[in-house]
Formats: C-alpha cells, sequence, structure tokens
C-alpha cells in the first residue's frame, strides 16, 4: 500500500463514528451519554428538528453514521434500530415561526434542549453536534463534525433527520405545488423556481430573506 493509499485509509477511517468520546466519558463514571444533534438549520422552509439518543454503555451500532452520508433507506432501517436499542430517545421541534423570532442559531440549541428535556432518563453528559450547545445545569462536550465521530451523535442525527423529512412530506400534501416531499426545503432549482411562480407558502422562513437568496444548493441525499 502506498502512503497515499494509508492516508486516504486513516482518512475514510476518521469518517466512522466510534465510541472514542463515549468510553472516555465512562472513564470518568459518567453512566447515561445523551449523543444530540439537529436537521434543518439550511432549508428556505420548516422547523429545525434535534433528536437525542442515549445508547446502552459499550453499543455500538453496525451502519450509523453521519446521517448525510446515508441513503432515505439507509436512515429509515437505522431509525427503526436505534429505538428498538436505545434507552432513550427525545426529539425537540422548533417552528417557522420561531425560528423567524429567535434566529435560527437559537432556534437549533432550542430544539436540542427539548430533545434532551423529551429523554426518560437524566443524561449524565451530553455529547452535541458543533459547538453551540449550552445549558447551565447539563455538563456537556461540544464536538465540530460530532455527527461523523461519536456513534451516538450520529445516532441522534439519524432520528433527527428522518422525523424532520416524514413532517416536510407532510407539508408537502398541504402544500404540493413546492416539491417539499423531494427536497425538504432545502434552495434546490426546482424550489426557486416554484417560489418565483408562487412566492412563499405558510411554512417558509421570512428571516431568510428568501427573496435576495442566490446560491441554489444541491438535492440532499434522498
Amino acid at each position: 500500500m502506498t502512503m497515499e493509499d494509508k492516508g486516504a485509509a486513516r482518512r475514510e477511517k476518521r469518517q466512522i463514528p466510534t465510541l472514542e468520546f463515549e468510553e472516555a466519558c465512562w472513564g470518568q463514571g459518567f453512566e447515561h451519554i445523551a449523543g444530540v444533534d439537529e436537521a434543518g438549520r439550511g432549508p428556505l422552509a420548516g422547523p429545525v428538528v434535534a433528536a437525542a439518543v442515549i445508547l446502552p454503555k459499550g453499543l455500538s451500532l453496525d451502519g450509523v453514521n453521519d446521517s448525510k452520508k446515508l441513503s432515505a433507506k439507509q436512515r429509515e432501517a437505522l431509525f427503526h434500530k436505534i429505538h428498538e436499542h436505545a434507552l432513550s430517545v427525545g426529539v425537540g421541534i422548533v417552528s417557522h415561526e420561531v425560528i423567524d423570532r429567535i434566529n435560527i442559531y437559537q432556534a437549533s440549541i432550542l430544539a436540542m434542549r427539548k430533545a434532551i428535556e423529551k429523554l426518560s432518563i437524566a443524561p449524565s453528559i451530553v455529547l452535541a453536534d458543533g459547538n453551540s450547545f449550552k445549558h447551565e445545569t447539563w455538563r456537556y462536550k461540544n464536538i465540530i463534525d460530532g455527527d461523523a465521530k461519536s456513534v451516538t451523535i450520529a445516532a441522534a442525527s439519524v432520528i433527527a433527520k428522518v422525523t424532520r423529512d416524514s413532517l416536510m412530506r407532510e407539508y408537502h400534501e398541504q402544500f404540493p405545488l413546492y416539491g417539499f416531499d423531494r427536497h425538504k426545503g432545502y434552495g434546490t432549482k426546482f424550489h426557486m423556481e416554484a417560489l418565483r411562480l408562487y412566492g412563499m407558502c405558510p411554512i417558509h422562513r421570512r428571516s431568510f430573506h428568501i427573496h435576495r437568496h442566490a446560491d441554489l444548493q444541491e438535492e440532499p441525499v434522498s
């Protein structure tokens, strides 16, 4: 194997979530570790959804990864698998109205806090994706790209993504002209054309200044 191949293999290995962070926490006496992540910061419409997951100590679910790296079929299968094996799962949803009122940054933190509050087991520590989560009571650790590094955060990312996608499919039934079932609210070419033709619908985020949105986003993984 060449040095280039070894480097590529190391990069690929780093992209697979592990229990490294969880094991460090267990080693410090934290029994119940909650991983938390959100889905829906970037879309132009719909809610932001967060999930919190507590897995049994030492459990590493095969196939769990950053939800963006999985197909819809893989996410759906893992969604049920995570619910089957997790000690507790919580989901927090913050609407487009609240996003417009407090901004998406604060709304994402609020969704994470709501998700943790929905857990049936109080977490000993929270592992949160990114660098923005904070709480005055719970112990927590922010991990940038945590959904690609921590099994528990990756599991939360799957729950959040599948839950939000399901909500957007329901919104598609109410507002079929916008194609929410295919792009889930992201600013794709199809979505922007629908906005030009029909204007905004009730679930569009007014604070995102959609009429000035110029950078079309790629179709999300489906």
